[in-house]
């Protein structure tokens, strides 16, 4: 535990009395306090003695003063004042009488679409004042949003904050952040922009339609790992009545590539805007005017959630009757058209034909089936492969094609393989919730960490001798089940046995070109090296290649003989399968 967590607030700083303690993170505490001349109510966040003595927080805790002071907008906590007393650094805000987001989703679990849409107009008010004032808040997450009763957004905690102009922060920023709502970039080291606020926004966005992050995991490590390389489950899965406009805008923010993302926080509040135009657009009976905005277009547009998608023709045709009692209102050249009768007969075959191809799903083939399911399995192991196994591969399996049926098969042992895997964890999360069989659990989890962070020899050395530690232990049986279980799942995963040890075979292969170059020395290295990263690899393959380089080591003169000169026994060839 921290030092200045066990610090104590003093009873005034400058002109403000303290109160009591409302909020606590890494850069200090935030104490509600009182203005002795005005009797105003405030919040004051104090950076401790302990924390102003280690070198860079008290430049971090003068840059979020900076950033704060910079920006002069309804959903940015207001900057009051500042001050260092006594070797106590700290300043003065506006107090939010409200909740954090993360507090109402703990009570509500989830926030329906139209809320989410308001709150996220309003945080991109935020972010536009921030990226214009020249900063990037990087730490974009549900406790920094503060909610009033009123229903206003407060971004707070600009702590992690990146000013562009700090061209020292830019290169050492590194990783910092909470991983559940870090872009990619970040999560990377790399160096952030508007598009990374935009990014953890969307996974704001996320958590609020649907109770949860778009990834998650035991570890940060995890986390960071699927933000840069995972696939999430499009949200409309999880919200029935959620209009594909939101769900498309979410998943555009949640882009890998920031580029794909929107250009700013600006067009962003726009486009949500337009979600709601087009929803009341669509469901109004009484009314036909469009959008005033310029960019709502007053071509007719077809509304459709996730679970209600057969009110798309009759919509369409609303939408072409607003648009032409608007064109008529307008005297516009559109109207014209709506009055030549081959035109609106053409419009009517066009809505027909449409209307039959967008609603009759196109059976597919058996290849395409064995092709939708191949797509979803090149994605990391994540639920959507029983999708894969269910829709496509099952059904496929009854009548194959002859030259797809091993394919298949290959297949579904991987989703089955996964399934497994999967199972054991939870199992042994079960037995950890229970706080029984403390050992044994501690080292299924270790190798339940190996395993997600791809060290399967190390997760295969673990399983296997927690089996034989447990054999005959009646009252742990249940404990070496799971991990036999694990174990047996590991070990017929051949796809991945074989691909572990592709680096292995090729490193012995180039260390046998060495040898025949005469580079001894670099050839004694690569072996060398071999032998520690797979020396304790219990595979039988492993270990014969293993055996292979020390024999070729054991045959190996001394060194530091001259290379060009090599003694009867270097002039053998290294031994050879």
């Amino acid at each position: 535990m921290n030092t200045h967590e066990h610090e104590s607030a003093p009873d005034r700083l400058g002109e403000y009395l303290i109160g009591k303690k409302i909020g606590a993170g890494g850069m200090g505490s935030v104490y509600l306090a009182t203005n002795v001349h005005t009797d105003q109510v405030v919040a004051i966040k104090i950076l401790p003695s302990s924390l102003a003595r280690e070198a860079g927080f008290v430049e971090r805790f003068h840059r979020e003063i900076e950033a704060l002071k910079k920006m002069h907008n309804p959903y940015v906590i207001e900057f009051y004042d500042s001050g260092v007393e006594n070797d106590i650094y700290y300043y003065v805000m506006e107090y939010v009488d409200g909740e954090t987001l993360t507090k109402r989703l703990r009570r509500d679990k989830r926030i329906d679409w139209k809320t989410v849409i308001e709150i996220s107009i309003q945080i991109c008010s935020a972010l536009k004042a921030a990226h214009d004032a020249g900063i990037i808040h990087r730490d974009l997450k549900p406790s920094n949003l503060m909610l009033k009763d009123d229903g206003t957004v407060k971004l707070a905690d600009f702590g992690v904050a990146q000013l562009f102009a700090t061209e020292k922060l830019t290169v050492t920023g590194g990783i910092i952040g909470t991983a559940e709502y870090m872009s990619p970039e970040q999560a990377e080291g790399k160096r952030v922009s508007r598009q990374s606020d935009l990014y953890s926004l969307g996974a704001v966005m996320y958590v609020m339609l649907t109770g949860k992050p778009p990834f998650s995991g035991k570890t940060m490590l995890a986390i960071i790992q699927k933000q840069k390389y995972g696939q999430f489950d499009r949200p409309g899965r999880y919200v029935d009545d959620l209009p594909v406009w939101l769900e498309e805008i979410v998943c555009q923010l949640l882009e890998k590539d920031p580029q794909k993302r929107f250009p700013d926080a600006y067009v962003l509040s726009r486009r949500l805007q337009e979600v709601l135009n087009k929803y009341e657009m669509s469901t109004s009976e009484d009314t036909y005017a469009l959008s005033g905005t310029s960019d709502v277009s007053v071509t007719p547009t077809v509304v459709q959630s996730a679970s209600d998608q057969e009110a798309g023709s009759g919509t369409l045709m609303q939408g072409l009757m607003r648009a032409q009692l608007e064109a008529d209102s307008t005297g516009s050249k559109l109207s014209q058209l709506f009055d030549n009768t081959f035109f609106l007969l053409g419009i009517l075959a066009l809505l027909v034909l449409g209307g039959y191809f967008w609603f009759q799903e196109r059976e597919l083939t058996k290849y395409e089936m064995f092709e939708k399911a191949q797509q979803i399995l090149k994605q990391p192991e994540n639920p959507e492969w029983y999708t894969a196994r269910d829709k496509y591969l099952l059904p496929l399996l009854e009548s194959p094609p002859t030259e797809l049926e091993e394919k298949i098969k290959k297949s579904l042992n991987q989703i089955n393989t996964y399934e497994l895997r999967s199972k054991a964890g939870m199992t042994a999360r079960r037995r950890l919730r229970s706080g029984q069989e403390n050992e044994p659990r501690r080292f299924i989890m270790l190798a339940q960490h190996y395993l997600e962070a791809g060290n399967l020899v190390q997760a295969e050395i673990i399983l296997s001798a927690l089996v034989d530690a447990l054999q005959g232990d009646t009252e742990r049986k249940e404990m070496r089940d799971v991990a036999e279980l694990m174990l047996n799942a590991l070990r017929e995963d051949a796809t991945r046995t074989a691909q572990r040890y592709v680096m292995l075979t090729q490193s012995m292969s180039n260390a046998d070109t060495l040898f025949k170059e005469k580079k001894y020395k670099e050839a004694a290295d690569v072996w060398k090296a071999l032998i520690v990263l797979y020396g304790q690899d219990p595979n039988e393959v492993a270990q014969k290649q293993i055996d292979k380089a020390k024999r070729n080591l054991a045959n190996l003169p001394e060194l530091n003989q001259a290379e060009d000169a090599p003694t009867e026994t270097q002039k053998a060839e290294p031994e050879n399968e």
